[in-house]
């Protein structure tokens, strides 16, 4: 059987490379989804002259135009949701459901900002010279270098490209090595769009190579990147070297509290959710359950309970809930944070074994540890995987305490009955995104997500808090 190619867009064409990469499906090794193109260095830099070149066209062209564009991408999407998400369980190995549910995500954003093209406001203002006055406007920054991730392979590229190009700006798009095929998808959708040539462009290949280009690339005017910290960090230098803007979201070691007074049921439904659900591979996954004493014991038993009936399988399987790991080496990742927790004298309460299926993939049993203590490794690095451990408080002012000890501060969430407790959690959680009786992973795509600390460092995305970061403030004077 003929394996599809599938090519790098520059500057609306689609342009070959010298090599391919096989994109594999986690569930099945032996299922090869395509081969997608290794861009090299003198394709990303064809990929930024073309953006540099479609950008005075586009920035002051129609904004009619453009909502119209991203209506039309948003609106394909969604009709074809059921194909893309079964794509995307396919290639990264969440389940067809969730993957359904993210590409649903990804159109809605595309829809929401065709209307922000036209809510752009600026402000009028009276100068305090008399006989002049004031515009306040915004403007489109020039091309952006967009690096996203592999655990939301179509949602992320979305909710950067989407506003990139919203508010007038060219887009270089640069997706995680390990799941290209949305990212693929999401670019032919664009393509058909009727947006002219040059404006988005994708480029395929290695971090190491394509990412580090785009990052120093003088046309270049800003990055904005979801990823690990390490690679953050260095992105972060990068740029402040080059007097770039960027815009990072990188990890989180996110607290769920569970208080004496919190209803059972809705407490373990929400850990296990938080905990275990897209395999534990979200920034915004709770891997800390932090449980105060009256409810400890049966808390644990509880958990004990509803992870046995958790399914692990084939993420294109009916039935299942969860799929494999995305890859060998992030598999061993999380096997090893297992034998860490217990080398730390946490105790492996249930779970944290690979798993055997059908097919050969990355199966791993959703791990629960107990015993630990807000000083284990466990519990200050961020494991990206189902392993979650649990840490005994005494009321709700220590579970507030050890919740903020933490170099992260992305999602925190609470389980209380009280409102007194909630309202002040909301309130003193040191995170971006705070969660009351609900998963701390979850969240909608017309309000600002972000984090704290380690987690985020410049301005929020989504929502109409995008346009701090896509956008420039420029303020004129009339002499009337």
């Amino acid at each position: 059987m003929t394996i599809a190619q599938h090519n790098n867009l520059i500057n609306g064409e689609w342009v070959a490379a010298a090599s391919y990469a096989p994109n594999l499906n986690p569930s099945n090794l032996a299922d090869v989804i395509g081969e997608y193109a290794q861009a090299d260095v003198a394709q990303l830099n064809a990929a930024v002259a073309a953006a540099q070149k479609a950008f005075p066209a586009w920035s002051t062209g129609g904004i009619q135009a453009r909502a119209d564009a991203l209506d039309k991408i948003g609106n394909e999407i969604l009709a074809r949701k059921d194909e893309l998400g079964t794509l995307l369980a396919r290639e990264e190995g969440k389940t067809r459901a969730e993957g359904i549910g993210e590409a649903a995500r990804a159109g809605n954003i595309f829809k929401f900002f065709a209307g922000e093209c036209l809510r752009l406001a600026g402000e009028t203002l009276p100068s305090v010279r008399p006989g002049i006055g004031v515009d306040v406007t915004r403007e489109p920054l020039g091309v952006i270098g967009l690096i996203t991730p592999w655990n939301f392979p179509i949602a992320i590229p979305a909710w950067k490209v989407a506003p990139a190009l919203a508010y007038g700006n060219c887009v270089v798009l640069k997706p995680a090595d390990l799941v290209p095929g949305c990212a693929w998808a999401l670019a032919d959708i664009i393509h058909r769009s009727g947006i002219p040539a040059g404006v988005f462009n994708l480029v395929m290949g290695p971090g190491r190579v394509i990412g580090d280009a785009l990052v120093n690339h003088p046309g270049i005017t800003a990055v904005s990147f979801t990823g690990s910290v390490g690679v953050g960090q260095r992105i972060a230098a990068a740029c402040a070297g080059h007097m770039k803007k960027v815009q990072l979201e990188m990890g989180g070691k996110n607290p769920q509290v569970v208080l004496d007074d919190a209803d059972l049921n809705v407490a373990v439904e929400l850990s296990v959710q938080s905990a275990f659900y897209s395999t534990g591979q979200r920034c915004t996954a709770s891997s800390r359950l932090i449980v105060t004493d009256k409810i400890y014991p049966a808390f644990i038993e509880a958990m004990q309970k509803r992870m046995a009936a958790i399914k692990v399988g084939d993420a294109l399987a009916a039935g299942i809930d969860i799929g494999p790991v995305s890859s060998q080496a992030q598999l061993e990742q999380d096997l090893s944070y297992v034998e860490i927790g217990k080398a730390e004298g946490a105790t492996l309460l249930t779970g944290g074994e690979r798993l055997s299926r059908d097919t050969e993939g990355f199966y791993m049993a959703p791990a629960l540890l107990v015993d630990s203590t807000a000083a284990m490794r466990i519990n200050r690095e961020e494991i990206f995987g189902p392993v979650a451990s649990v840490i005994r408080v005494k009321d709700y002012d220590e579970a507030l305490a050890v919740a903020n000890d933490t170099p992260f501060g992305l999602s925190a969430g609470i389980a209380t009955t009280s409102l007194k407790y909630a309202t002040h959690f909301k309130r003193h959680s040191q995170a971006g995104m705070v969660m009351v009786n609900l998963p701390t992973a979850g969240v909608d795509y017309h309000v600002p997500f972000g984090g704290r600390k380690g987690s985020s460092y410049g301005s929020r995305e989504q929502g109409k808090y995008a346009a701090e970061f896509f956008t420039t403030v420029k303020t004129a004077y009339t002499l009337a």
